[in-house]
């Protein structure tokens, strides 16, 4: 007994998808916590513009920046331009050579930048650089995760797993607390060596336990391979060949209106979430006068709320689709309608009545939560219509809602540029409130959750919608096989 104990594999305890679960919901936290941790560290390392001229050369001295709004804004929106570039390369880019490169190359690098943000800050025009430069490193890893789902994920699973990717929400709600209280430790500077530092850590992790699929990993246990192996091949071609195309379908893509709806949907929610993350801090600190240790906690309670409704919604989303009381398109339409419609809501109380600091954290909180259920609606339906190309898609995704982050710091900047005041934050809110309104009826119009045509040179089963399907097990039994 001692001898077969002694022989015992950690896959005997956990499967390599749990370990891929858990690395990809740490993976999506780390993530974020690189983008984010900018936003909250900019409070600290700025001069206040009513600083007298004598205060402003004793914090210059203590590595404090006299920057203007339009130059915070800039270093802000900066991230932008180096991700808006990687983002349909990144995608494609997985589909070709596989996820764990290019998601785990993207962190480390972004990750490697990161530390050296403190050097890099003594000149504004080498910061801008070095941001845009982190957001080239990180623009090609989001795109990168749907191909990796779709050869280890089978289909009435994959709404769960995409909710992963909302770990991205936990990794700002932790960020903004913990560099709060690092700045308030150590002063603005410890943020980027911390968060730098537990990148390059889970980089490591990440290429000695991950692997593009079931067949290439070295560890995973037969029974687990020809589970997930089988399951895919069942359900994506119905029992026949689903063949890859040799090229990349980009005419089929382009003009296909369900992919547009996911392209344009996903552009106005980010373009409210990115908003939101960017500039809910300096809200806080100008219009609710929170200092900076509560500003990050209180700015971090949202996230919180988004990350919940994505793993809540997602397993609701699952065990519909499985039961078979919802077909997969009525699900994505359902969930995104509630997703992007009730934020919509949210947003116009806030324009009316958010001048008070509790009606202003119920309603974000409430507005973050609320979106956190388009991991159940469009932002998995890109691996229902076509999991061959998800990366290429989800990447045309991923620029629109990036050129619309990089939009929404201009229009934040333009707007509270002589006067940060409720008065004036209200046009933005009004305009995200819109943004999500529209969202709403356009995914209503043309999201669809059928298999697109392009997707597969085997058309025995295109245009049909990803049923759960039966199979013999050994003991005869008859069961759903997902």
């Amino acid at each position: 007994m001692a001898t077969a104990t002694t022989r015992r594999r950690w896959s005997d305890f956990i499967t390599c998808r749990q370990v891929l679960n858990i690395m990809v919901i740490l993976g999506f936290m780390f993530n974020y916590m690189l983008r984010v941790n900018l936003t909250i560290a900019v409070v600290d390392m700025m001069i206040p513009t009513n600083a007298t001229e004598e205060t402003r050369v004793k914090l210059m001295e203590q590595n404090k920046f006299n920057w203007t709004t339009s130059q915070k804004n800039e270093v802000l929106g900066s991230f932008f331009w180096g991700y808006i570039l990687t983002e349909i390369p990144g995608g494609r880019m997985a589909e070709i050579v596989g996820a764990r490169k290019v998601f785990g190359g993207g962190m480390l690098l972004a990750s490697l930048l990161t530390i050296l943000t403190p050097v890099a800050s003594t000149n504004f025009y080498v910061l801008v650089v070095l941001r845009a430069l982190v957001g080239l490193a990180l623009g090609a890893t989001w795109p990168s995760m749907p191909p990796m789902a779709a050869k280890w994920i089978p289909p009435m699973e994959r709404s769960k797993f995409m909710a992963n990717m909302m770990a991205s929400a936990l990794g700002a709600a932790l960020t903004l607390p913990v560099c709060g209280f690092l700045i308030s430790l150590s002063g603005w500077e410890c943020v980027f060596y911390v968060t730098g530092a537990v990148g390059i850590v889970w980089s490591i992790l990440w290429f000695t336990l991950i692997y593009d699929s079931p067949s290439q990993h070295p560890r995973i246990t037969e029974v687990e391979k020809y589970e997930i192996e089988t399951k895919i091949a069942q359900m994506e071609g119905g029992g026949t060949k689903n063949a890859k195309p040799e090229k990349l379908p980009l005419k089929e893509i382009l003009t296909c209106a369900p992919v547009w709806a996911i392209i344009v949907t996903h552009g106005c929610s980010v373009f409210c979430y990115f908003t939101v993350v960017n500039q809910l801090p300096t809200y806080m600190k100008d219009v609710l006068q929170f200092n900076i240790k509560n500003n990050g906690l209180l700015s971090s309670l949202p996230y919180f709320g988004k990350y919940l409704m994505a793993v809540l919604a997602s397993y609701a989303a699952d065990k519909l689709r499985k039961s078979g009381r919802m077909s997969t398109t009525v699900t994505r339409k359902v969930f995104t309608t509630f997703a992007c419609s009730l934020p919509a809501i949210m947003m116009g109380i806030q324009a009316l009545w958010g001048k008070t600091s509790a009606i202003s954290v119920t309603v974000f909180t409430c507005a973050l939560f609320f979106n956190g259920a388009v991991t159940a609606g469009y932002l998995s339906n890109v691996l229902d219509i076509a999991p061959n190309f998800s990366g290429t898609i989800f990447g045309m995704a991923n620029t629109l809602s990036s050129i619309a982050g990089w939009v929404s710091t201009k229009v934040v900047a333009v707007i509270t540029e002589t006067e940060s005041t409720f008065r004036t934050w209200r046009y933005i809110f009004w305009i995200l409130a819109g943004a999500y309104a529209f969202a709403t009826v356009f995914y209503l119009v043309f999201g669809t959750g059928k298999l697109q045509k392009f997707n597969s040179v085997d058309t025995t089963v295109q245009g049909k919608e990803l049923q759960p399907l039966k199979t013999k097990y050994e003991n005869g039994k008859e069961a759903d096989i997902a």
